[in-house]
């Protein structure tokens, strides 16, 4: 993947604050739009949140005021559409993905939009890492914001800084050894985070592995790697089949790592022929699906690192993979703007491929009762499959911004989404569908 790094100043306070009209500062790749563009139509900054009845009676759900505006949303869509250029390592023919994938209905509600708050902004720092929210209840989502991580309660509607290493970690922070020891760092920027089982794991942009307990001040940290080019792509937490908790990483020095999440040891390492962009583990712990500059992908054992099939068909580089809870079901996303569907039990091909509708796929979730698909692109747009109705049927969400992360809920109640924007940059919630729809209008 590409390597690119950008330094951003990051305010630190220890309470609750309010970041209404913190101003973002990004310098990302050439190709790499976002909806700043609004600002050459006179789109101002607009400090308002909006509600599920404010939406319901007409308000526009990222609080962008179309009325001022010299563009409806529609004409401004219609050109965004036009203009965006996805990123490709490699050119493909748009028309032949088309004859490959699903033609799928996209007039579904499954999720329906209830609040939007522009308090906490996740920021997208490198263009093709999208993983930087992660949501642990209903209430209670995580996000990233440079060299921060921030926790948002929709409940109190309050965001809560819970992790700053912008400075020297060793002396803010106190370490509890990483692999054998600890090792002073100072400035690191997060290019991905997860939170699972109460831990919270990051990485950085040269190689840093951070992992803080919720309920701890302490931090443990340390670089995997020595070189310098070796960012951190992707980290994730899983239960092995004994039922131990372990930590995986995948980089750019071609590597997978697999530590034990209790004493941060490493237990494994993988290398392979290229950078790593994503590594995920089935949900019985068995088999790893491996990830990264190659359009081709792999399946291992999680132990042995010993190959158990390929997975052939991406026509570019792949950044996201999930795994449906019952385990048989592999979803890949790729910058070739597909999702691959995969039966692990018949690897000869994938079982299903679905487009997205302007750019890469740098997102997916699977719901935890496994009902539903969220499938984020780059930017704009994020689209939910009904795994029921074999990916036939979707909702899509349509805004604008670029996509910095999406999460369910551990109970599928809540669907966060996080958009990284320089004007509207703010974290989306949507709740599940149920037949008691009334109840909305009372919150």
């Amino acid at each position: 993947m590409a390597f690119n790094f950008n330094p951003i100043q990051y305010m630190n306070n220890d309470d609750y604050f309010d970041m209404a009209g913190f101003r973002v500062e990004e310098d990302e790749e050439d190709h790499h739009q976002d909806s700043s563009e609004e600002n050459n139509v006179g789109m101002g900054r607009q400090k308002s949140d909006t509600s599920a009845s404010q939406a319901r009676k007409g308000k526009d759900i990222q609080g962008i005021t179309w009325e001022t505006m010299s563009l409806t949303r529609d004409e401004y869509r219609v050109n965004r559409l036009k203009q965006y250029k996805n990123y490709v390592s490699f050119p493909y023919s748009a028309e032949d993905l088309e004859k490959v994938c699903k033609q799928v209905k996209k007039d579904s509600t499954f999720y329906d939009f209830q609040f939007n708050t522009r308090l906490v902004q996740p920021i997208v720092s490198h263009f093709q890492l999208r993983n930087l929210v992660s949501a642990t209840t209903k209430h209670d989502v995580y996000l990233v914001h440079n060299y921060s991580v921030t926790h948002w309660s929709s409940l109190l509607q309050r965001g809560k800084e819970i992790l700053n290493v912008s400075g020297d970690i060793a002396h803010s922070l106190k370490p509890s050894g990483f692999l054998s020891q600890s090792q002073s760092m100072a400035r690191v920027q997060i290019s991905t985070m997860t939170i699972k089982e109460n831990l919270m794991a990051a990485g950085g942009f040269k190689g840093e592995l951070l992992c803080k307990r919720l309920n701890s001040h302490d931090v443990s940290c340390s670089k995997i790697t020595d070189d310098e080019n070796s960012i951190t792509n992707m980290v994730d937490i899983y239960r092995k089949s004994n039922g131990s908790t372990c930590l995986i990483s995948a980089n750019n020095d071609c590597c997978v790592r697999i530590l034990d999440a209790e004493n941060f040891e490493l237990l494994n390492q993988f290398a392979f022929p290229w950078a790593v962009n994503t590594a995920t583990v089935s949900p019985d712990g068995k088999l790893l699906a491996v990830l990264g500059d190659s359009v081709d992908g792999l399946l291992v054992d999680v132990d042995t690192g010993k190959t158990i099939g390929n997975l052939k068909g991406h026509l570019d580089f792949s950044f996201s993979s999930a795994w449906h809870p019952n385990g048989q079901i592999l979803a890949t996303g790729n910058q070739d703007t597909t999702c691959r569907l995969w039966d692990v039990r018949n690897l000869s091909e994938s079982f299903a491929a679905v487009k997205g509708t302007l750019a890469a796929i740098r997102a997916i979730k699977f719901s935890s009762d496994g009902k539903f698909m969220a499938m984020a692109e780059a930017a704009d747009f994020i689209h939910i499959f009904d795994t029921h109705s074999n990916y036939n049927k979707s909702q899509e969400i349509d805004l604008f911004g670029e996509i910095a992360g999406i999460s369910f809920s551990p109970d599928d109640v809540s669907l966060f989404v996080g958009i990284s924007d320089r004007t509207y940059g703010s974290l989306m919630e949507f709740h599940r569908r149920r037949n008691y729809r009334y109840l909305d209008y009372y919150n």
